[in-house]
């Protein structure tokens, strides 16, 4: 690229005085220079480190010999992996690990992640990776015929009695016994708006937006069938712009949200599906004690419950009986939708694809980021239209999707089950055989 006629910036000529600069000071070194270390004569000529010198030279050459600006570092710490955080991503590396399980083919580390980069372009750490799988409930089985990365077997039955109680409320022609009511939270940032625009090759990507996410509202609302739930929108602004948004939510607000805004909203007699979210899952407070009770307390909730005990039972003999005789956990919220005639289902964990207000979330941050203004009185004057996109013919047609993933489980869950069963006859009979064969051995050497 030719400068001549052209007006040079103010840093384009501070670069030539420091290439002045250091071409001088090589030249009074003395007659001999050495040209071996290309990038370190770079960077000692710049100011800069050699690593940049040569992060940039990679980031020429794989830019088609152009010269590209490197992503300005944002302060504090740094965001995970995409892959981790990143709902669609877990929902699609769980059909492709089931996929490759029915087809009877070994899942490894470096398959997903070649899936991954050919997917979506993105290179994920093998350590980033696996803690992501494990939290997502996948663990690596070693069998006989293969070794292969495959759920956890608390996620498959939480997974599986949703599914039963959820399909035991359908009728053969699609409707439902009991209305469904589908409930959620999310989180919109101010400067929320699309990662991608056209944009001239001479100029670079270059967007005039500020820097940072900005503030956060906090989002709260349930759909049905018939769409968003008249009266169940709550939108307030976070006290914080970054961490886990749930974190911003807390008991008292949503038992609130629940029983003025959502109960005198859903038809009588409603499921009610919501995830695991803490505040959420928040016990009654006549709950049983727990190993942190003191000695006093334990023997205190068995008395109270009609149960004999001896008195020199020591405190690990007392938190035993009482996780014995204690009874099934009752959550607060559970308690309140009951008496008001309806009952809480909970969506198993790391299962957002079963959860139909997701995709409506989704919709909604797609209208936000394409019509962001960078204000928060545009992102509140905006947030009444994107809600608007959720239609009664919109929520059906999700939740019809939604259906199909669920008897694309239960039909494969089973397939799944039989296909580890299989395995795990083989290897007991492996086992036997190896037995067999050493005992014959040992007998051999007597």
């Amino acid at each position: 690229m030719s400068y001549q006629g052209k007006e040079l910036s103010p840093e384009f000529c501070e670069v030539v005085v420091k290439l002045k600069k250091h071409y001088d000071e090589e030249r009074n070194a003395g007659p001999l220079i050495s040209t071996k270390n290309s990038s370190g004569r770079v960077a000692a000529s710049f100011g800069i480190s050699p690593v940049t010198v040569r992060r940039i030279m990679s980031s020429y050459k794989h830019g088609g010999n152009k010269v590209l600006a490197l992503p300005k570092k944002r302060r504090g710490r740094q965001p995970r992996q995409a892959v981790v955080v990143c709902p669609n991503a877990q929902t699609a590396i769980r059909k492709y690990i089931r996929d490759q399980n029915l087809k009877g083919q070994r899942v490894s580390l470096d398959k997903v992640r070649r899936y991954i980069a050919e997917e979506s372009e993105l290179e994920i750490p093998k350590t980033t990776l696996w803690r992501a799988l494990s939290r997502w409930g996948f663990t690596y089985g070693q069998g006989r015929r293969r070794d292969s990365l495959k759920e956890q077997d608390y996620v498959i039955r939480a997974r599986r009695t949703y599914l039963r109680t959820i399909r035991s409320n359908r009728n053969r022609d699609g409707s439902t016994k009991r209305p469904e009511v589908y409930l959620d939270e999310t989180y919109i940032n101010k400067n929320h708006s699309s990662a991608f625009t056209w944009y001239l090759s001479e100029d670079g990507p270059w967007v005039n937006k500020p820097s940072g996410v900005g503030p956060r509202l906090i989002v709260v609302h349930a759909i049905c069938r018939n769409g968003l739930i008249d009266g169940a929108e709550l939108v307030f602004e976070a006290k914080k712009r970054t961490g886990d948004y749930h974190g911003q939510m807390n008991w008292k607000n949503f038992s609130k949200w629940f029983s003025e805004q959502l109960l005198p909203n859903i038809p009588n007699n409603s499921i009610i599906v919501m995830d695991n979210a803490r505040y959420h899952n928040v016990l009654v407070e006549n709950k049983f004690p727990s190993s942190t009770s003191t000695k006093e307390e334990l023997q205190q909730w068995l008395r109270h419950n009609g149960h004999s005990l001896s008195c020199d039972l020591l405190k690990s003999e007392l938190v035993e009986l009482c996780r014995k005789y204690a009874p099934v956990p009752e959550f607060r919220i559970d308690k309140l939708a009951s008496q008001a005639g309806h009952t809480i289902m909970r969506t198993p964990p790391y299962h957002p694809e079963l959860q139909p207000i997701e995709t409506c979330w989704a919709i909604i941050k797609n209208y936000m980021a394409d019509n962001c203004d960078y204000t928060m009185s545009g992102l509140r004057e905006r947030l009444p239209k994107a809600f608007r996109k959720i239609t009664a013919s919109c929520c059906a047609r999700i939740i019809k999707d939604i259906r199909k993933q669920e008897d694309a489980y239960w039909v494969e869950d089973e397939e799944l089950d039989k296909l580890f069963a299989a395995d795990k006859e083989e290897e007991e009979l492996a086992e036997i055989h190896n037995d067999a064969i050493a005992e014959e051995t040992r007998l051999e050497e007597i």
